[in-house]
């Protein structure tokens, strides 16, 4: 185990021993480096590859800002639609327990004016009935005296020409004829 130990400690010693590489001689490679980057923000600066990062940013922030506007405006239009399908079912609702007071309203209505109508109808047939009877009776009554009447006049008819002659008629006639 002390061989490793002594094998990374001299690994070690040796990475820091060894020169670093230099391009021409003179600049290091963290030198060549950094001044790659500057020349490397230098043109981004110089072709305004900032500028146009933040204009496609805005760009899209924008577009953003806008679709979110649309969405708050459909929102509130759906809110709205919302509550006015409400109100309407609502109304619908009203109207329909209206409706159903008024039907029961013209019900009880209707059936009085039944109860009402089919009393009248009652009494109207109870008088019509007692009309028929009375005709009835008054056309028996009527029909009796008449042939009563005709009976009455053929008996005396009958006693009239058992007990009168032409000679009592003629008496009859002078004496009608006198009073005249």
């Amino acid at each position: 185990m002390a061989d490793i130990a002594s094998l990374v400690i001299l690994a070690a010693g040796a990475a820091h021993e060894a020169p670093e590489p230099e391009a021409f001689g003179v600049l290091s490679a963290a030198w060549i480096v950094a001044a790659s980057m500057f020349v490397l923000i230098v043109v981004a600066l110089f072709l305004k590859v900032p500028k146009a990062i933040t204009g496609g940013l805005d760009k899209g922030i924008a577009e953003i800002k806008h679709q979110l506007e649309e969405a708050k405006a459909l929102r509130a239009e759906a809110e709205a639609l919302r509550k006015e399908y409400a109100d309407k079912i609502a109304n619908a609702e009203r109207e329909a327990a209206e409706m159903l007071a008024h039907a029961k309203h013209e019900a009880e209505a209707i059936v009085a004016k039944a109860e009402v109508d089919t009393t009248d109808l009652i009494a109207r047939r109870e008088k019509m009935a007692s009309e028929k009877i009375a005709a009835a009776e008054l056309a028996a009554v009527q029909d009796l005296r008449n042939k009563a009447a005709a009976a009455a006049a053929a008996a005396a008819g009958t006693l009239i020409r058992k007990g009168h002659d032409a000679a009592a008629d003629k008496g009859l006639v002078d004496e009608a004829i006198a009073g005249l």
